[in-house]
């Protein structure tokens, strides 16, 4: 799965999909990274299809490329796996791992680049780790000097920070106060040596404010501690080696949610579970994996999804749903992409905080967004700005 991702990262930039302008569309309609993915010979179309479905709030589709790529074999739940979860106490995941971070210095949490409700999560985590005292967050997939004075993020902050929740990561933890920071490896780096840059990146930066809290959002296997094939080490080992501080680490990946139920670990549907959570075992340790030696010291497990007018419900988090007025969506000739811009970052490049495809007037599938002022703009399917209107929520 390793070699699969990296040869996703060294090339999805050159994604693009076949449309009237013949040029690259960072939101694509839905119907065109179909068609792309399709049309595409390469071995990792279905990694690089998954991400671009992840940019337009496309979750189901997101999902079925991405198994498609990385596929796996369906699995019973086990009698130990039963034993397991019936002998454990469920633990709200975002509360124990604020408690925890009272104690900590260094967290570092990872995400699957082609799944934003793992960004969803961590941003949960932003305000009640500020109050404990974090002030930095550094980002893996971050590339730009200027993000702490603008105090928002456009197209050449990074690529996946183009995602709407990555976007709104970032703008939630400047507007608290957070420091943000890139880490990643020089161009051309990768295995063993990229891994040791990104942990000598972030040394350097901690070294600046050695008293700082910090948060690292990095991508799957680089929150690691112990070896890891072909690496040795992975970031965070290699970070825990070289600054003497033990990192909190906690895995969202592992347990990553499919799409479809015969693929899902059995603790994802097992339990009445709306929120994220991790085990406490009868011997009073935190479950943190099934394999040894133990990598993280944290495994969050995410229920699967629920879906509310067809949008993951986990998206409404601290949000509100917001549709276009009928009166309006009849002026419009469908399909149409909807993209809502908080009001001050529309004209200076910014990420949307939320986009939807309508595919008729009568499919009012909502906008989920927190309070605020926001440009919405509508495109037809030749990526043509037909409206545009401001609305406060």
């Amino acid at each position: 799965m390793k070699n699969k991702i990296g040869t996703l990262l060294l090339s999805i930039g050159i994604f693009s999909v076949a449309k009237a302008q013949n040029t690259t569309e960072v939101y694509p309609f839905s119907k065109d990274i179909t068609t792309a993915i399709e049309r595409d010979t390469v071995e990792w179309k279905y990694q690089t299809g998954a991400v671009r479905y992840s940019f337009i709030g496309d979750y189901k589709n997101t999902l079925i490329a991405w198994d498609k790529a990385i596929p796996k074999a369906g699995s019973k739940p086990t009698t130990s796996d039963s034993l397991m979860l019936k002998s454990s106490d469920i633990l709200d995941a975002k509360e124990y791992i604020l408690k925890q971070s009272e104690k900590e210095q260094l967290i570092i949490i990872n995400e699957a680049h082609h799944n934003p409700r793992h960004r969803t999560f961590t941003t949960s985590l932003l305000e009640g780790l500020y109050q404990n005292g974090y002030r930095f967050l550094g980002l893996e997939a971050l590339s730009d000097t200027l993000i702490n004075q603008r105090k928002y993020a456009v197209h050449d902050s990074g690529f996946y920070t183009a995602e709407p929740e990555f976007g709104n990561l970032i703008y939630e933890a400047l507007k608290l106060g957070f420091t943000v920071f890139g880490y990643e490896a020089s161009a051309g780096k990768n295995g063993k040596e990229r891994e040791i840059e990104q942990a000598e990146n972030i040394k350097k930066f901690m070294k600046l404010h050695p008293d700082g809290k910090y948060l690292i959002h990095c991508g799957f296997d680089h929150v690691y501690e112990n070896e890891v094939r072909n690496w040795e080490k992975a970031m965070a080992g290699r970070l825990k080696e070289f600054t003497g501080i033990d990192p909190f680490t906690i895995d969202q990946v592992k347990l990553s949610e499919r799409s479809k139920p015969e693929l899902n670990h059995y603790f994802l549907y097992a339990t009445q579970e709306k929120h994220p959570f991790i085990l406490k075992t009868q011997d009073y340790t935190i479950f943190n994996g099934f394999t040894e030696p133990k990598q993280t010291d944290v495994l969050v497990i995410h229920p699967v999804t629920h879906y509310q007018n067809n949008r993951p419900q986990w998206l409404s988090y601290n949000k509100k749903p917001y549709r276009i007025s009928k009166k309006r969506l009849k002026k419009y000739a469908y399909p149409v992409q909807i993209l809502a811009y908080r009001i001050e970052e529309y004209k200076n490049d910014g990420i949307p905080a939320d986009i939807i495809e309508l595919q008729d007037v009568q499919n009012t599938v909502p906008l989920f967004l927190k309070k605020g002022s926001y440009t919405f703009v509508i495109k037809n399917q030749n990526y043509e700005v037909i409206d545009s209107f401001t609305s406060e929520i």
